[in-house]
């Protein structure tokens, strides 16, 4: 397989299928890494009922000739122009560069690495059958039971409605659908959608299909209450509580852009997400940033910023900015967007000093008060330090504390030491014996 391209992509979600097509139909030798299975990202999950776009742009990229290297993920960027990724699942063997481990090399590179949920701490998140939003609705997708159970969903931000009408449709009962934001705090986001026949159409669709199931704005989880597993949940609105019985609670406090690999590469962050100008370059030459890393806008957005990052790595920079025009007139959807999912600061005080903070490291909220921030709560209490490294803590805790990870540091990912040794080294590691 080759390891040389002109336009290397990471992430195969639909800002990265974009960028990849796009590049390949201009001329350009283009590979695309990503660590599911499937290219769709997690929008367009394999073995979903795909919509008509999505089924278009697999089309196109599957007919552009793009090297696709699925179940894998960049861990390091060892040197400019060079990336280095690992398989998922890898093990130590003696070959790790044929058979756990890629070096690839490349002109251009285009980071279209998507966001994942945010998670915010509250009494009994890490009771089982508690869980994410997004992560259930995947869960269900991928063959999960759901008929007949009782669930609430929670948090802020288009997904709630979304993932409840796909539940609704597998036969769950939902017993409510809980909006952090109030009406008031929405209703510029409601005018920006109304301009939007599409998403209009999918939005009045997504409450259509959960009309029997009670909206509540500004309501949250207080707690979740159970013993081996989840019993009910406490809900609160304008200061009242009371207890629902559910099954399962979803919960997602809307999304976070995976920045981790620009900020690895020296790419400028501004307000958490990557930097770009109209054509989608960042602040380093050669490296181009399209979806959700530059702001969270949705599928079409992504599509957009996707097409102008292809041709501009391609260098048809008439064209990436015929497109920027049309990108410019989709940012008023992002500036409502961030604002509806502005967050109550009363959700700041649902967790406990028992309450766990970092589940990698069973690190709980009293470890972490008089910390000075993210590096002094790491070397104190090993927060940020498990599996995750800081994307689910991390969250919670610029949420509670306004702390920041001052720095990234390689692997990206948690990696096989094996993918950080020359292969003769690899070899030795991989048989002891023989190498005594």
């Amino acid at each position: 397989m080759s390891r040389e391209f002109d336009v290397l992509v990471v992430g195969a979600g639909p800002a990265g299928i974009a960028a990849a097509a796009t590049a390949a139909e201009s001329g350009l030798h283009v590979g695309v890494v990503d660590d599911n299975p499937a290219a769709g990202g997690q929008i367009w999950r394999s073995g979903a009922l795909l919509p008509a776009a999505a089924q278009r742009w697999k089309a196109r990229l599957a007919a552009a000739g793009v090297v696709r290297l699925q179940g894998w993920r960049i861990v390091d960027c060892p040197e400019p122009g060079a990336a280095r990724a690992e398989r998922n699942g890898a093990e130590i063997t003696r070959d790790p560069e044929s058979e756990g481990r890629r070096d690839l090399r490349y002109r251009h590179l285009i980071l279209a690495t998507g966001a994942r949920e945010r998670f915010l701490p509250f009494p009994g998140w890490t009771l089982p059958n508690v869980m994410g939003a997004g992560g259930l609705d995947a869960m269900v997708r991928g063959g999960l039971p759901i008929a007949g159970k009782r669930v609430v969903v929670a948090g802020t931000g288009p997904l709630l409605l979304a993932v409840a009408a796909h539940l609704t449709s597998r036969g769950a009962r939902i017993v409510a659908i809980c909006e952090q934001a109030s009406a008031a705090q929405m209703a510029p986001l409601m005018m920006q959608v109304l301009r939007r026949p599409g998403k209009l159409w999918q939005g009045a669709s997504y409450r259509w299909a959960t009309k029997k199931s009670r909206y509540l704005t500004r309501c949250w989880t207080v707690a979740a209450l159970g013993d081996e597993r989840l019993r009910s949940a406490i809900l609160q609105r304008d200061g009242k509580q009371w207890c629902v019985e559910c099954d399962v609670l979803a919960c997602g406090f809307h999304l976070v852009p995976n920045t981790e690999l620009a900020a690895l590469l020296g790419c400028r962050l501004e307000n958490g997400f990557v930097a770009t100008d109209e054509r989608m370059q960042t602040s380093v030459p050669g490296i181009w940033c399209a979806g959700e890393p530059t702001g969270i806008g949705g599928v079409e957005l992504s599509l957009l910023e996707g097409q102008i990052a292809g041709l501009a790595a391609a260098g048809k920079t008439s064209a990436a900015r015929r497109l920027a025009g049309r990108r410019r007139g989709a940012l008023g959807f992002v500036r409502a967007l961030e604002r509806a999912c502005q967050l109550d600061p009363q959700i700041r005080d649902l967790p406990r000093e028992d309450t766990v903070i970092c589940r990698c490291e069973d690190v709980r909220l009293g470890a972490l008060l008089g910390r000075g921030g993210w590096r002094d709560a790491k070397l104190h209490t090993r927060c940020g330090m498990g599996p995750c490294q800081g994307r689910i803590c991390g969250g919670a805790t610029e949420f509670l504390f306004g702390w920041h990870a001052d720095s990234v540091r390689p692997p990206v990912f948690p990696a096989l030491v094996s993918s950080f040794l020359e292969p003769d080294a690899a070899s030795e590691l991989a048989s002891p014996k023989e190498a005594l």
